[in-house]
């Protein structure tokens, strides 16, 4: 470590003995500083873990003059360091790899490695998959932006968004996290098993003058990405645990699909049979039901075709109910409901 680097450090040292005593816990370098990558412009980039909010005194930015170098001196509170470990993202150095110089509480520094299992462990069970996908959904909220604005510095703002929400996806998506500064990122993509499409759409993004491009340049990794990173559940084959929703699809919607056709309205039949198309999607998400590509089908002209489609799918889906052994709940009339609610087994 440079001169300059150990004095920043030991006045942090001298400011906490000085004005919080207790709250700071370690000092641990990360960044360039320690993979490698430092030049003689690099900064100094610190964990400093502190335990109170007397120890936010630490903290600081400043610039020397001799070296053209700014600093920021940023400390870190376990809500921190606990929010890095729940890999919201894929920038966890500063948790898993700092070199820690400075101990002055031996019980957090091991509260410390604790956490650094804690974190490996999440990177290999299926859980970080749940991440993975909230950033995708982050990112197309960015390539929706994109569409949006008109502007082109908006607009290569929201491309950024894409390609920061998706280069973490995929980095978690493999269990694994940035290691390096910004201007390696992109090796540390390269080294994974994607194509080299992604890699090089992630470069044009940065090189687009035109605000076309940048938005069909965002479609692209999302697609990719989308593509590459779906995850293959194993379905549970149709149980008891259906029952009710084929009940729940007709009371909600089918009788609103026919009045849609017999009053002409076409706002009503295309909102009903979205939500019909939406419910299947929910189920088949967990279950092994079979397609339900109702929208491909729906047929804004002929709003009685909708209500025969709304039928064939529910034929469909009550061959899944005996499949599953479920019956659906029939009665005559009212009073059949009733004896059968009561307790009194009146099926037709």
């Amino acid at each position: 470590m440079n001169n300059v680097n150990q004095k920043i450090i030991d006045a942090v040292i001298e400011k906490a003995e000085r004005v919080c005593p207790d709250s700071l816990a370690f000092i641990g370098i990360y960044g360039s500083v320690v993979t490698g990558d430092e030049y003689e412009k690099s900064d100094l980039d610190l964990l400093i873990l502190i335990q109170d909010d007397r120890g936010w005194q630490l903290g600081t930015g400043f610039i020397l003059d001799d070296s053209k170098v700014g600093y920021d001196i940023y400390c870190t509170n376990w809500n921190g360091l606990r929010y890095d470990a729940a890999c919201y993202n894929a920038h966890i150095s500063k948790l898993m790899d700092s070199k820690i110089v400075y101990i002055k509480n031996q019980e957090a520094y091991d509260e410390l490695c604790k956490l650094r299992e804690q974190t490996k462990l999440f990177l290999t069970s299926e859980e970080r998959f749940q991440r993975v996908n909230e950033l995708v959904e982050k990112a197309k909220i960015s390539y929706a932006n994109a569409y949006l604005h008109e502007e082109l510095g908006q607009v290569r703002l929201d491309a950024f968004g894409v390609m920061y929400y998706l280069m973490d996806a995929i980095m978690l998506f493999y269990g694994k996290y940035f290691k390096r500064g910004t201007k390696r990122m992109l090796e540390e993509l390269a080294a994974l098993p994607i194509k080299k499409i992604f890699v090089d759409n992630l470069k044009s993004v940065a090189l687009s003058k035109d605000v076309l491009e940048l938005r069909s340049l965002s479609k692209s990794l999302l697609l990719y990405a989308e593509g590459h990173l779906k995850q293959e559940k194993n379905k549970e084959e149709p149980s008891e645990s259906l029952s009710g929703t084929y009940e729940e699809m007709y009371s909600n919607w089918r009788n609103k699909v026919e009045e849609a056709a017999e009053q002409n309205n076409v706002f009503a039949s295309f909102m009903n049979m979205c939500n019909l198309h939406y419910m299947f999607s929910e189920i088949s998400s967990e279950a092994a039901i079979g397609t339900y590509n109702i929208m491909e089908e729906y047929n804004p002209d002929c709003l009685e075709y909708n209500v025969s489609l709304f039928d064939k799918y529910l034929q469909k889906y009550e061959a899944v109910y005996k499949t599953a052994g479920i019956a659906i709940k029939r009665f005559h009339d009212v009073d059949g409901f009733v004896a059968d609610y009561l307790g009194k087994q009146t099926f037709r």
